[in-house]
């Protein structure tokens, strides 16, 4: 029973740290290198993260910097920046590729504080179906009924527990979306 509640309880941290990446993507409107890690590269004919190919810094609070190691490979960051549809335009001068972030608008804050929501309740799916597995296992043990229940409510805790983390990090990142 110990095996199937600690399975359950690494499956939903799983779920929390796959919510945690989504939401680093929806962006608020200062620069974060984390808008940029979707993106790969068609470097030398393989698909390359564009984190191998260049070091990103933040020069000032609404750009990024983006300094690759081999400055053959800029039109070709610049290309993958432009398919992987990050909102953004790459501006090339030779030597680095600088990205402005544009402020954000109270439309375009709105539109992505929906786009958190949906990811949180993606999120709280993905946590009640870990739970709906693990009550199945409980049920098909051969441990007696009272055992079988403990470990139902126990895993209903960790649910409770989960889906609360879940809310606060959807707040948190409504708050982040919504100050100015």
């Amino acid at each position: 029973m110990e095996d199937i509640l600690l399975e359950t309880e690494m499956s939903m941290q799983g779920a929390i740290e796959n919510l945690e990446k989504r939401l680093l993507n929806i962006r608020a409107g200062r620069a974060n290198p984390a808008i940029l890690d979707g993106v790969m590269v068609n470097y030398y004919g393989a698909p390359t993260p564009l984190r191998q190919l260049a070091t990103i810094s933040i020069p000032e609070a609404r750009q990024l910097m983006i300094k690759p190691f081999d400055r053959s490979s800029l039109s070709l960051i610049e290309k993958g920046i432009y398919e992987a549809n990050v909102g953004l335009t790459p501006n090339n001068n030779g030597e680095v590729i600088i990205l402005n972030i544009p402020a954000l608008t109270e439309t375009t804050r709105r539109d992505y504080v929906k786009q958190a929501k949906q990811i949180a309740e993606e999120a709280k799916i993905a946590l009640r179906n870990i739970r709906q597995d693990a009550n199945n296992d409980i049920k098909k043990s051969e441990e007696t009924d009272d055992v079988k229940k403990g470990a139902t409510e126990d895993v209903q805790e960790l649910i409770n527990k989960y889906n609360k983390i879940v809310e606060d990090k959807f707040k948190e990142k409504e708050t982040e979306l919504m100050t100015i």
